[in-house]
């Protein structure tokens, strides 16, 4: 016999080999199904390893570019090392009319909180860096106003304002004198102090870095046809003038810019404003000057040369 057959009463028969029927067909079904387990395993390998055995790459992002820090792009004019004979340049003080110079285009800006003063040697003035000079600044003047607030600096230039004037009121020409200095020229300081009038509110107050101080009492001001000049200005210069009676005796703090209606006065041709003593010292009736009263003028001599001065409506 070949095959493995079931007796009539339930036993087994015996191939040739004399194993059990039964037993060799469980045999031939366990090899059987190991095989069909082998071949199905080799077919999912297969299959598999044909498609995704390994990560698909990832689709590699670029690599970060580092962005490039821009070269500074040179800020201001370009220097101008250039020698110039001072000699034959008007001098820029409190008597000079000189056209060439213009008068400050942003009369409410303000300033970079610090002054410059010449070197010994003076200083050559621009009316636009790169240009030829058209006025010398000296270290020192009769009347001073040599030390001048700077109203914006760059690298190898500041612009201040100036005493002096553009031309005269009554060619049409008014307002704070301004120009360029080379900044190897000069000394630079910080002076962070500005006196603030406001005309309007009636008050006089000392700025710097740690606060507001009001200057005490009232003040007078301009008349509408020889009004107070608006705008920024500076400290020239704190002088006692024992001739002008109405002082009584007091200092007077002369400011850098010039009357806006008035070429001349008192005799001489300059009409330079002030904080001045003055018995009547209330409302609108000086001659473009503010008027003050002892313990305000006692305060406002204090204030270094080249202290700004904001006047404001």
């Amino acid at each position: 016999m070949t095959g493995d057959e079931t007796r009539a009463d339930g036993g087994t028969t015996p191939d040739e080999s004399g194993t059990p029927a039964p037993r060799r067909r469980l045999w031939i079904l366990v090899v059987s199904m190991v095989a069909v387990v082998a071949i199905v395993a080799v077919v999912v390998v297969v299959r598999f390893l044909g498609s995704d055995a390994e990560p698909r790459p990832v689709a590699r992002s670029a690599t970060p570019t580092p962005m490039q820090t821009p070269t500074p792009t040179p800020t201001g004019h370009a220097l101008d090392d250039r020698g110039y004979d001072l000699a034959g340049l008007p001098t820029v003080d409190v008597f000079a009319v000189i056209p060439a110079l213009p008068v400050d285009d942003d009369p409410e800006g303000g300033t970079t909180g610090e002054v410059a003063r010449p070197v010994p040697a003076g200083a050559p003035v621009f009316a636009e860096p790169g240009e030829e000079p058209v006025a010398a600044l000296p270290y020192s003047l009769p009347y001073e106003g040599s030390i001048v607030p700077i109203i914006e600096r760059e690298r190898h230039w500041v612009r201040v304002l100036l005493v002096g004037r553009s031309g005269l009121p009554s060619e049409g020409t008014s307002g704070q004198l301004t120009g360029w200095l080379r900044a190897a020229d000069v000394q630079i300081s910080p002076l962070d102090t500005t006196i603030e009038v406001s005309i309007s509110a009636g008050t006089i107050d000392i700025v710097t870095a740690s606060g507001r101080e009001r200057v005490p009492g009232e003040f007078a001001w301009g008349t509408e046809a020889t009004p107070t000049p608006i705008g920024r200005t500076f400290v020239m210069m704190v002088r006692t003038a024992s001739s002008l009676a109405y002082t009584r005796g007091h200092p007077i703090v002369y400011l850098a810019v010039q009357s806006s209606t008035l070429d001349g006065f008192g005799g001489i041709d300059v009409a330079i404003t002030a904080f001045h003593y003055h018995d009547t010292h209330t409302g609108q009736i000086s001659n473009g000057c503010i008027r003050v009263g002892t313990d305000a003028i006692n305060r406002l001599t204090q204030v270094p040369p080249g202290t700004t001065v904001r006047v404001l409506p």
